[in-house]
């Protein structure tokens, strides 16, 4: 039997071995509600007016949706769910996901705050990689202004430059320190800017491995393209690609935009489109594995099979250090813990930061959740299949 015969995402008894009865009802409750758009809207809209009413809502929000989809608070309070993901195997990616009030202090406080979790992984096996957007250190409307090529003034490049150092001292510090580091994907009008800065990164830190990520969402129809491009860029650079391979999250904002100023949307037709496109990338990455260290970011299943295949195919270790999956905290855990049990690398999106700054990360994995057809229900009925199953050894 090969090793892809051996996992199954359906086995909830691995998937939710780290959950007492009463986490997994907890589970099954907070998924119920989410399953309802209803519900999910209205709670967001309440939430979101209780909080800048400085209501004292925190104490309803931190055990139940916060304490699922979040570490902590802090990266000390993160320790928790790093070393519960560590005793299966699961490696944490510390993900600050507190959004910045886009001046130059905050970009400051978020470089420290990122520096900190670059200390807390080195030599720390349970922590693989870090993670960071380009927005939490460089104003968004200055990073639009580089990719539309407009003339900057002389506080604006002085800026740019401090925000280009800012995203120095992360990717020096993560190779110093032997960390690997993601840098986030975000919106098309500033991700050619990001991509740049990601790419002088690379040049600098890559020369022996993949350290620095750039991320590739593939419901944009072009990403495809960019990634092979990107492949040829290193290898006559003589720097090694990282690639993290998303479908992405700003589907929606992208094609509002593009329908108001009257440009093509960058993203796929259809569905099947952008899952055609990223097992393509996946299967490039896979075969251009000596040049490629690249992470399958993913909560598809079929995407997850297919990169077992194509390791098997390409005589890739599972535990290659070059090749991970990962997912977010709190969510398809049939895919990592199976994943894990099964010896291949597997590391858990776990985003921290304060309950209040952290409120629009949860709402939108809420709205995901409801969004994403079938995702709740997909979870409800793995929670479901589970609770029946240990009350039948109980009788």
């Amino acid at each position: 039997m090969n090793s892809i015969t051996k996992v199954s995402f359906d086995d909830t008894a691995v998937a939710f071995s780290g959950k007492s009865d009463a986490e997994l009802y907890k589970m099954y409750l907070l998924f119920k509600s989410m399953n309802s758009n209803t519900f999910v809207k209205a709670g967001g809209t309440l939430l979101n007016t209780a909080l800048k009413l400085h209501l004292p809502v925190k104490f309803i929000i931190k055990p139940t949706i916060f304490n699922h989809f979040c570490g902590g608070e802090t990266i000390e309070e993160s320790e928790r769910a790093i070393q519960e993901l560590a005793r299966f195997n699961i490696g944490t990616i510390l993900d600050y996901s507190v959004e910045g009030e886009g001046n130059e202090k905050s970009f400051d406080a978020t470089r420290d705050e990122l520096l900190h979790g670059i200390e807390k992984a080195h030599g720390n096996k349970n922590i693989p990689f870090s993670v960071f957007k380009i927005t939490g250190l460089i104003d968004i409307n200055l990073l639009e202004k580089v990719q539309k090529q407009q003339e900057l003034t002389v506080d604006e490049r002085a800026a740019f430059e401090r925000g280009r150092d800012r995203v120095n001292a992360i990717c020096q510090r993560c190779y110093q320190r032997d960390v690997r580091v993601f840098i986030d994907a975000e919106e098309s009008w500033i991700q050619d800017t990001i991509d740049n800065l990601t790419y002088e990164m690379m040049a600098l830190y890559n020369r022996e491995k993949a350290n620095i990520y750039n991320t590739y969402q593939l419901y944009r129809h072009d990403r495809l393209d960019v990634l092979q491009r990107d492949l040829e860029q290193a290898m006559e650079g003589g720097y090694y690609l990282g690639a993290k391979l998303v479908r992405g999250a700003y589907m929606e904002k992208e094609r509002r935009r593009a329908l108001a100023e009257g440009y093509e949307s960058p993203i796929n037709p259809t569905k099947e489109a952008s899952d055609a496109l990223f097992d393509s990338a996946l299967r490039f990455c896979a075969a251009n594995v000596d040049r490629i260290a690249f992470c399958n970011g993913t909560h598809n299943e079929d995407s997850c099979y297919l990169l077992m295949e194509l390791m098997e195919e390409y005589d890739i270790a599972p535990n290659d250090p070059r090749v991970y999956f990962a997912q977010l905290y709190g969510m398809s855990d049939n895919l990592s813990y199976n994943l894990a049990h099964a010896g291949y690398n597997v590391a858990k999106y776990v985003p921290y930061g304060p309950v209040e700054a952290v409120m629009p990360y949860l709402l939108r994995r809420a709205n995901e959740n409801t969004a994403i057809a079938g995702q709740s229900s997909r979870e409800l009925t793995l929670i479901m299949s589970e609770i029946e199953r240990r009350k039948k050894l109980k009788r």
